[in-house]
């Protein structure tokens, strides 16, 4: 290796959700290093499970983009999107079809969410001949404990031999499913409780069936969808932070580089409980390697950000002040003060 050869900085920030993709965000990191003198920047731009998944595997694994004719959350008609990788995998986030983003606010009714385009969405993906089917359950506007789901899937015909594998951005048991996502998806508090009560029942029937949901990590993940795609179809639950980082080649990518810079939309104590912001602290902490963040907002104590060793935070918003923040981080980096 030549003696001036200069380890590349690590970019791997999540999507600032709602405004920028993982993908530009890292690009725009990217250019301010650069402008700051530093040499190109490696990008790897990252996902847990939620927004943004689909394009992260994508980007790794390779593969086309796929569309299909399904239903969102309330029942209306749409084209969703997949993708297929070569070796036989595909990949469908739950928010293509059940998604939060796909109901106005206005318009949010957490009784009637359904997943049964998620349904759809697995099964194209299974008729079009893929052997293992990787989803992402963040984003979803649903609490109907995965039914919508299951149901297309019987309508539909099954998912043949194809092999689930679910990424959750949460360890939320099935349980309090109602109690820590439903107010975010509209319900209020008597709402909650008769959500509550249908994912019991819902859960009673998987425990008759042989598989009882309630108490099991993740199982509680986009509403209940995660448990019943595990109880009913033996679905592997996965925490997809750390699963999506593996098949990045995170840690390789990481020891090759002089630091990491991450991002969010916003750093706080959500960040540290599952999310892929959080599980690359420990990696870069663990390994000894420094890391910077730039996010739409800080809302972590020190304590926190000293749990991950976060170095130096920045806050930015748009494409334009990431660029700004990331050339004035580079010009710390390039002073040897990373």
């Amino acid at each position: 290796m030549p003696q001036d050869y200069e380890p590349p900085v690590l970019i791997a920030p999540d999507s600032f959700k709602g405004t920028l993709r993982a993908t530009e965000v890292a690009a725009a990191i990217g250019r301010g290093l650069e402008r700051a003198g530093l040499a190109p920047p490696d990008l790897c731009p990252v996902a847990d499970g939620g927004e943004g998944t689909l394009e992260a595997l994508l980007a790794a694994l390779g593969g086309e983009t796929a569309g299909a004719d399904a239903h969102d959350p309330l029942g209306r008609e749409l084209r969703a999107g997949f993708a297929l990788e070569g070796g036989g995998t595909a990949i469908v986030e739950t928010a293509e079809a059940s998604g939060l983003g796909l109901v106005a606010e206005d318009e949010r009714d957490p009784w009637a969410a359904s997943t049964y385009g998620t349904g759809e969405l697995l099964c194209a993906a299974a008729e079009a001949g893929a052997e293992a089917i990787v989803l992402g359950v963040g984003g979803s506007a649903t609490t109907d404990g995965g039914a919508g789901a299951l149901k297309a899937i019987a309508d539909h015909g099954g998912l043949g031999a194809a092999q689930l594998v679910v990424l959750g951005d949460v360890r939320t048991p099935w349980e309090r499913a109602a109690a820590v996502f439903g107010p975010q998806k509209g319900a209020d508090a008597a709402m909650v409780k008769r959500l509550g009560a249908r994912l019991d029942d819902l859960a009673e029937r998987h425990a008759g069936r042989g598989r009882d949901p309630r108490g099991v990590p993740m199982t509680g993940a986009a509403g209940g969808l995660a448990g019943a795609l595990w109880a009913e179809h033996g679905a592997v639950l996965e925490p997809g932070a750390s699963w999506i980082l593996d098949v990045l080649d995170f840690n390789a990518r990481m020891r090759a580089s002089r630091c990491v810079i991450t991002g969010e939309g916003k750093l706080d104590e959500q960040t540290l409980q599952g999310k892929v912001v959080g599980e690359i602290g420990t990696r870069t902490r663990q390994a000894g390697v420094p890391l910077h963040a730039i996010v739409g907002r800080n809302a972590l104590d020190r304590f926190g950000a000293r749990m991950i060793d976060l170095q130096v935070i920045r806050e930015a918003s748009t494409a334009e002040e990431i660029e700004a923040a990331a050339e004035g981080l580079g010009a710390l980096i390039r002073a040897g003060r990373d």
